[in-house]
């Protein structure tokens, strides 16, 4: 009778390999620099990010356009206003890019926060598993095959082995992906860093642009200096008058009213032969609009964090709205007109106040630098000065013959 022999177990039974076992490795996510997120919540991040993303948008189609018209313009001071007004979109473009691309790395930074978490949570146990694992893996063969009844405890011992690790595999999967999750987020921080980086340096770019085209502007308007300098002088008395800023606007408004009669005046005529027959003609008026004036557009990128007939700290209802831009951001005409006053007043910082065709009259304030004077024709959309540095805000008022209008409903 033949005896039976015990099975002989490979090597590769006896010895648990270490790629069996997984180990938790975390990613080395980076930890970018970036500036305090300006909102708590996730969903207020999100929705910056999306509004930063259409104001980008929005600005680079406007620069394009403008583009378009300067170079089509044929008149040398349209085509320089044209040019500073794509600038100036240029500019509102980088800054929204840099928006955009803050709001993505906060957003990047909090889920590799929670990511981070969530591993650790899950790394000491799975740690202990693999140590033991490890360890019963590097027992020697030839130990084995010396102590009692050791070929059969290997034997259980791989079995066990080969039912357990599947199980391991199967409850480090959701581990795997995280890790795997870890090293997406930080592929898109480092994007998100590099197109922070690139709009960085499109707006240093664009800046200087502007900057070096308002030095021709200023040095080709020398010859109306003069005229300027009056109807400055003849603002800021008006200014030094008003009890507020509203008695402001509607004084201005009136002198506009009158310039403009004037202007529309018939000239000379030759003397009629009854002068006894002669009448006077009536002077035109200008009509009003009920609609928006053309290429109408905000002021400045930024968060609106006061609407229209809200009310505010000291207890009166606001007649315009609050942008809360960037610091030292763009500010733009919202519409072609003339410029009204520009410069500082009581209590609201620098302001400008622009006349547009139709009875309409803009008002922004809480500028930083004024860069127009009185009197100045602007286009929609060029550069008339700066936000100030850090919670800036910029105040934004629509009239139409002297009531309030919301900048919000003209926009379409």
């Amino acid at each position: 009778m033949t005896r039976s022999r015990r099975p002989v177990l490979p090597l590769s039974l006896l010895a648990l390999p270490l790629a069996a076992a997984p180990l938790v490795v975390l990613p080395a996510i980076a930890v970018l620099a970036q500036p305090e997120a300006p909102f708590e919540r996730p969903e207020d991040t999100r929705a910056a990010l999306a509004q930063a993303q259409r104001d980008a948008a929005a600005a680079e189609k406007r620069s394009l356009r403008l583009e378009q018209e300067a170079r089509s313009a044929t008149e040398a001071a349209e085509k320089t206003a044209r040019e500073a007004a794509a600038l100036a979109a240029r500019i509102q473009q980088a800054e929204a890019g840099i928006t955009a691309a803050q709001a993505r790395l906060a957003l990047i930074d909090g889920q590799r926060r929670a990511l981070e978490q969530r591993l650790a949570e899950r790394r000491e146990p799975l740690l202990r598993l693999t140590a033991a694992l490890q360890k019963l893996a590097r027992r020697p063969v030839a130990l084995s095959a010396l102590r009692p009844g050791s070929l059969r405890q290997t034997v259980y011992l791989s079995a066990l082995l080969e039912t357990t690790l599947p199980e391991v595999r199967r409850r480090t999967a959701a581990v795997r992906a995280e890790i795997a999750r870890g090293e997406r987020l930080e592929r898109e921080a480092r994007q998100a860093l590099a197109a922070l980086e690139a709009s960085e340096r499109a707006l240093a770019q664009r800046r200087t642009s502007l900057a070096a085209l308002e030095t021709r502007q200023r040095i080709a308007s020398r010859r109306a200096n003069s005229a300027s300098a009056r109807e400055s002088d003849r603002a800021l008395a008006l200014a030094e008058e008003a009890r507020d800023l509203d008695t402001l606007v509607e004084r201005l408004d009136e002198a506009a009213g009158v310039r403009v009669s004037l202007a529309a005046l018939p000239g000379p005529v030759l003397r009629p032969a009854q002068p006894s027959a002669a009448t006077v003609a009536d002077i035109p008026v200008q009509p009003l609009s009920t609609r928006a004036p053309a290429d109408f557009q905000l002021p400045v990128t930024g968060r609106t964090v006061s609407g229209f007939g809200s009310v505010g700290d000291n207890g009166l209802v606001r007649q315009g709205i609050a942008i809360a831009p960037r610091p030292g951001a763009q500010v733009v005409a919202p519409a072609r007109g003339r410029v009204a006053f520009a410069g500082p007043y009581r209590g609201y910082g620098r302001i400008v106040i622009v006349e547009h065709e139709g009875g309409w009259t803009s008002l922004l304030t809480g500028l930083a630098r004024t860069d127009i004077a009185v009197g100045e024709t602007v286009v929609a959309g060029s550069p008339v000065g700066v936000a100030a540095g850090r919670a800036a805000l910029i105040g934004f008022e629509m009239r139409r013959q002297g009531t309030p209008v919301n900048p919000l409903d003209l926009l379409g």
